[in-house]
């Protein structure tokens, strides 16, 4: 019977407590809004001088948001056209692969067309292992299969470095 006096009686605290304290803060509210509209003049020019420097950094940061979101823009652009030309390169080093594995005639428009236009990419990889090829005349060119991946790497770590600098932080 005692413990649930005492258990009462803190509540009935805690209560009076709780609502004393929502008084204080509602008095101090309503203290610092009588003061803000009914400030001195210097007061006054005190909050005219930090409403101009909160206005001053938010237009700051609009204008500064707004060139980083064209920067933004114009990088993501620039590795849309990235993006285009490796998968442009994948695929012709992909038919240039096939038309080995099929041992396409090699005197065909065609086929003389894709090994000119790959040429300069694929050079940098002939020779690095051998192509084995069947009695057929099927050659499975590894050389284009590993300048695939190669390029595949260079292009991921070109993606990673325009991604870094779109979302760089200026401040922290």
């Amino acid at each position: 019977m005692e413990d649930q006096k005492v258990a009462a009686d803190e509540a009935r605290r805690a209560a009076q407590h709780s609502s004393m304290q929502s008084q204080v803060g509602r008095d101090v509210n309503a203290d610092i809004a009588e003061r803000a509209e009914h400030g001195t003049a210097v007061e006054s020019k005190k909050m005219d001088g930090v409403a101009e420097t909160f206005r001053g950094k938010a237009i700051d940061e609009v204008v500064g948001t707004d060139r980083e979101v064209r920067r933004a823009r114009g990088l993501a652009r620039v590795s849309q056209v990235v993006d285009y030309l490796f998968y442009v390169l994948y695929g012709l080093l992909a038919i240039r692969l096939v038309l080995g594995l099929m041992a396409a005639n090699s005197s065909a428009g065609f086929v003389q067309f894709i090994r000119a236009v790959t040429a300069p990419f694929y050079a940098l990889f002939r020779g690095i292992v051998a192509s084995p090829t069947t009695e057929g005349g099927f050659t499975l060119a590894l050389p284009i299969a590993i300048a695939i991946v190669v390029y595949a790497l260079l292009h991921a770590a070109i993606r990673g470095l325009f991604r870094l600098i779109a979302h760089r932080r200026t401040e922290i």
